[in-house]
């Protein structure tokens, strides 16, 4: 039984040991009334108090809503470490209701790790693991927005560690120190944080009995704690204590809880170590057979468990039903907003309905418009081919025409050869001289042609090129004279070869082009 009894304590000092580490490894901004107050907390603790109220009533004449919060946390956690809970809740509450209104999620993850230590004082473990995991999940987003440093996370999963090691989870308790060793590395890997260390050399002393290996660790972590935060040796020694009381060393376990002791009473912090040192030293006094010290110790626990948690203690209130001012806020801003919730909605589905009528109509508008505008593009591309294709076959009737004169004017000059060369008195080689410097090669005639053909109907060789490669010169001749509809005749004359040429070039033409027997070529050309 009495060992069961001081396990339990243990469990509470560790969670203690936890909830100070948090403070002292999570950074926030000060102002004049709390760095006043941590300078009076070790003297006057009154004092410090006093300053901080103080500092609440300047900020909140101030509606200055961040110092307001951080003044208001500093001072719960004053009431927290001198073990008045009641007061720390509601102090955490106001400040919480605060950061919720102000959208500051850095301060309701500081306030949701605070509640989750103060639901763990009063022996509410599945609420305390419900905040602490508030905490951490406002911490990782912190994080990723790159809002707040990754050290903040540390004290979280430290929280989370003591809450499985309350239920003796020793299983989920390692799993969150790996947690915790995780993200100091990314922080740096090298440097050590003794907060993490002491907890580390505590876990291998109960899980490990490596106990020389742990008092090498906490006497490293004491040196360190000398120089940087004396306050925290409260713990500390208390730790080296049980360690040594564990190994079965109680002189020196003695030892070291009276001076954790002594350091509690030296600067007003963490004095829930007082409980626990008492009950430790009562047994282990009562188990050296000295009675008088075991029952002296046993009555300053009795008188400091009557003040904490006794019938007349305003913590007892709490502890039965702990002022969730949060909450109940809540309710009552949810009670008052529901009817202008309810008006709000009934107004949002009125303008809704009027939009979506709106919408159809503009769609419709558009589809019309759309229609209407499709069409006029389709007509005018219709008007703009049509005038393309008369444009272009008037073009051709002139370059016909152009072509047909060329042609009349050769069977001209050459029925004019024939006469003159019947007449004998006439000087013949004169006469012809001035009619072949009058006419034109068929080789000249082709050319002007197809300079003109070319320029009127700009896509035709490209296309007929592009599907029969294989075609030659003499071959696209044709194709343009087959496509202005000329006789084998008028090409005769035109390119200035016979009739029967040009039936040949014709019927090679049809075999390059694949046509069959019976196949138009005048239509087939008409196409491209």
């Amino acid at each position: 039984m009495k060992k069961r009894f001081l396990s339990k304590n243990i469990v509470q000092i560790i969670a203690l040991l936890i909830s100070f580490l948090a403070i002292a490894q999570e950074p926030y901004d000060t102002n004049k009334y709390i760095d006043k107050a941590n300078l009076l907390t070790s003297k006057n603790l009154d004092s410090a108090i006093y300053n901080l109220k103080k500092g609440v009533e300047y900020y909140t004449a101030q509606k200055d809503t961040i110092n307001l919060i951080n003044t208001l946390c500093n001072l719960s956690a004053i009431y927290d470490n001198v073990l008045d809970y009641g007061k720390s809740s509601d102090g955490y509450w106001d400040a919480l209701l605060l950061a919720d209104h102000s959208n500051d999620n850095i301060s309701k993850a500081r306030i949701y790790q605070e509640l989750g230590w103060l639901y763990n004082s009063y022996r509410r473990q599945e609420e305390s693991l419900r905040y602490f995991n508030m905490s951490l999940k406002l911490k990782k987003q912190l994080v990723e927005q790159n809002k707040i440093s990754r050290s903040y996370l540390v004290s979280n999963y430290f929280a989370i560690v003591n809450c499985f090691r309350v239920n003796n989870n020793l299983e989920m308790t390692k799993v969150y120190l790996d947690s915790c060793e995780i993200a100091l590395k990314k922080i740096n890997p090298i440097e050590k944080s003794y907060y993490v260390e002491s907890e580390k050399a505590f876990y291998k002393a109960v899980v490990g009995k490596n106990y020389e290996g742990a008092q090498k660790i906490l006497i490293e972590a004491k040196t360190f704690f000398e120089k940087t935060d004396p306050s925290y040796l409260t713990v500390i020694y208390f730790l080296i204590g049980e360690v040594y009381r564990m190994s079965g060393d109680f002189n020196n376990s003695i030892k070291h809880y009276e001076e954790s002791l002594k350091f509690s009473e030296m600067y007003n912090k963490h004095l829930g170590y007082k409980l626990f040192n008492y009950e430790v030293l009562s047994n282990l006094y009562y188990d050296k057979g000295i009675y008088k010290v075991a029952f002296y110790y046993k009555n300053l626990v009795l008188e400091l468990n009557e003040k904490i948690f006794g019938r007349s203690s305003q913590n007892n209130k709490h502890l039965i039903e702990i002022k969730d001012k949060y909450r109940l806020q809540k309710e009552t801003e949810k009670a008052l907003l529901k009817e202008a919730k309810i008006e709000k909605l009934e107004n949002q589905k009125r303008i809704s309905f009027l939009q979506n009528i709106m919408m159809v109509l503009f769609v419709v508008f558009l589809i019309l418009y759309g229609l209407l505008l499709f069409r006029n593009l389709r007509r005018k591309h219709k008007l703009e081919n049509e005038k393309t294709k008369e444009v272009m076959a008037l073009k051709n009737r002139e370059l016909t025409a152009s072509a047909l004169q060329l042609i009349e004017k050769e069977e001209f000059i050459i029925k004019l050869k024939d006469s003159i060369s019947k007449n004998n008195e006439i000087d013949l080689k004169s006469i012809n001289r001035m009619i072949n410097g009058f006419q034109n090669s068929p080789g000249g005639n082709w050319e002007e042609f197809e300079a003109r053909f070319t320029s009127i109907n700009q896509s035709f060789y490209n296309t007929i090129r592009k599907k029969y490669p294989n075609l030659g010169q003499t071959d696209l001749k044709i194709c343009a004279l087959i496509k202005l509809g000329f006789s084998s005749k008028e090409m005769s004359s035109l390119l200035g070869i016979t009739i029967e040429s040009v039936h040949t070039s014709r019927y090679r033409l049809r075999k390059k082009l694949g046509l069959k027997k019976g196949g138009n070529l005048i239509e087939f050309m008409s196409k491209i």
